[in-house]
């Protein structure tokens, strides 16, 4: 688990194609990692990846195709820069929420606008990710996390203040950009619990329109 509180920026070093995956590098600049071991999670852009080598200025992962498929990590090349964030312990403090590292989708990043000393995004979520994103809510960009300013459809923006810019890649995002997103954990377990006994159907993954309709939650 993390925070989505960006602890450093590092860099892809490396990418490897090995068995018909990806092996990667990523320096990880000023992250401490006096207290990393072989097997430990760090975020990379959001995603939970798994230290197998410690060469001391960084770590080797292994980037399986399932994340190849399902997140913005195809767009990462050597020389790229990364968000990264170690795994929470008990006494770490939750400045964020509490984030998975598991991508739910790719964004993309619609417009760029300066707002004051701020800087105002909208981003397009995948249409299915719609539903889990809620005004003032949180949710996680390239392991970030963030508050819903404002949601319209399948889009939603962002206000971002010099400090998150200045401690994040952000900075560098530009309107065509894919962005890993991972909605609120607790929005997803909501839905769960909302299914109710047809949980355990086989293709009980979401609520429905017409699941919704029945129990009275879609109203004209």
């Amino acid at each position: 688990m993390f925070t989505g509180i960006i602890e450093a920026i590092g860099s892809i070093r490396a990418m490897t194609p090995k068995g018909g995956d990806v092996r990667v590098y990523v320096a990880t600049g000023k992250l401490d990692l006096g207290d990393v071991k072989l097997g430990d999670s760090i975020a990379v852009n959001g995603i939970c990846l798994t230290a197998v080598e410690l060469p001391g200025d960084g770590f080797w992962a292994d980037v399986s195709r399932e994340t190849l498929a399902r997140t913005a990590f195809v767009d990462l090349k050597p020389g790229s820069a990364v968000n990264l964030e170690k795994a929470l312990t008990p006494t770490s403090r939750l400045g964020g929420h509490l984030v998975s590292g598991h991508v739910d989708g790719v964004g993309e990043i619609v417009s760029r606008a300066d707002n004051a000393r701020a800087v105002q995004f909208k981003v397009r979520a995948p249409r299915e990710l719609a539903k889990y994103i809620a005004h003032k809510g949180s949710i996680t960009v390239d392991g970030t996390s963030l508050t819903v300013n404002a949601v319209d459809g399948a889009e939603f923006e962002l206000t971002i203040v010099p400090h998150t810019l200045a401690e994040t890649i952000m900075v560098d995002y530009q309107a065509g950009r894919k962005v890993n997103l991972e909605v609120d954990l607790l929005a997803r377990y909501l839905e769960r619990l909302l299914l109710g006994d047809k949980a355990a159907e086989s293709k009980a993954s979401g609520l429905t329109e017409s699941f919704l309709a029945e129990h009275g939650y879609l109203k004209n």
